[in-house]
């Protein structure tokens, strides 16, 4: 099984390249805090729940390498890291999540010697990834018994294993449903303009032996009206007070259409994507990429 994200021996943060797959599987490593920045903005690494685990470990990195000799220094160093790191990407709050855990981290330990407090962050940022990926387990445990036997299930955009630490919130479900011997296909929209669906839930159902079949994002109504999907399972980027939800473009639209045919529309998310400090949807900033 592929590894989406992993804090190395050597102290480096190797991550799979997403932009490569499917046609290869080709890992970086950053070996500083601006190198992860770069990986999160340029989406060698994507995803709500892999981009937090991601930050953490940026986090790390910056404190392994810094030279302060002061907690005060120490610590402006790390925040000022943090907030580079957060503007990499606005809408998916995971990413703000993993930064402010970090940097409370280093609060409650500032007694400790500054060589002591890197290593306590750097344990602390493995015990995130580690903890994604045991809340995705139980994400799937317990949403599969939503899943009926023969099910033909929509999802968009890329919610498993290469969005999170591994596993994944809605292929999570997927993958615990099918684990637990329920028949069941999967219908995976491309995903324009990115074709995350396309290039990686695709491919991610492909190494499990999970029946998948690629549609282009205008099929779904379609196929709802032909009576062809059973229900929509998705991620998440943030989730608003009032329960809100902001996902890949093209979610809304699924919704709509969900709604108007009858069909179940779940949101597979965990708590790190929960934001009750924006009471609605209208407050969640929604990032629009470069056309370039």
């Amino acid at each position: 099984m592929f590894q989406t994200i992993e804090w190395t021996p050597q102290g480096a943060v190797r991550l799979l390249d997403q932009r490569r797959l499917p046609a290869e599987e080709v890992y970086v490593e950053c070996r500083d805090v601006a190198a992860v920045a770069h990986a999160i903005r340029t989406m060698q690494i994507r995803g709500a729940p892999a981009i937090g685990v991601a930050g953490a470990m940026g986090l790390a990195l910056a404190a392994q390498t810094s030279h302060a000799t002061s907690f005060a220094t120490f610590y402006e160093e790390l925040s000022r890291q943090g907030e580079a790191l957060r503007l990499t990407r606005p809408t998916a709050v995971n990413l703000a999540w993993g930064i402010e855990r970090m940097k409370r981290c280093a609060n409650t330990h500032q007694a400790l010697p500054i060589a002591e407090l890197v290593q306590v962050l750097i344990r602390e940022a493995q015990q995130i990834r580690e903890e994604d990926i045991q809340g995705n387990r139980a994400i799937g445990a317990y949403g599969q018994g939503l899943i009926p036997n023969g099910a033909a299930i929509l999802t968009h955009c890329n919610a498993g294993a290469l969005a999170t630490a591994g596993y994944g919130t809605a292929l999570g479900v997927i993958r615990a449903a099918h684990a637990a011997g329920t028949r069941l296909s999967v219908w995976a929209g491309e995903t324009r303009p990115f074709l995350q669906g396309a290039r990686l839930t695709a491919w991610e159902l492909q190494q499990d032996g999970i029946a998948v079949t690629l549609i282009t994002d205008n099929m779904a109504g379609h196929l709802m009206q032909r009576r062809q999907i059973d229900l929509i399972i998705v991620g998440a980027d943030r989730i608003a007070h009032n329960g809100d939800v902001a996902n890949k473009i093209g979610t809304y639209t699924l919704a709509v259409l969900a709604q108007a045919h009858g069909l179940p529309f779940y949101v597979a998310a965990p708590l790190s994507t929960l934001d009750l400090s924006l009471g609605d949807g209208a407050a969640i900033p929604i990032e629009e990429r470069d056309p370039e």
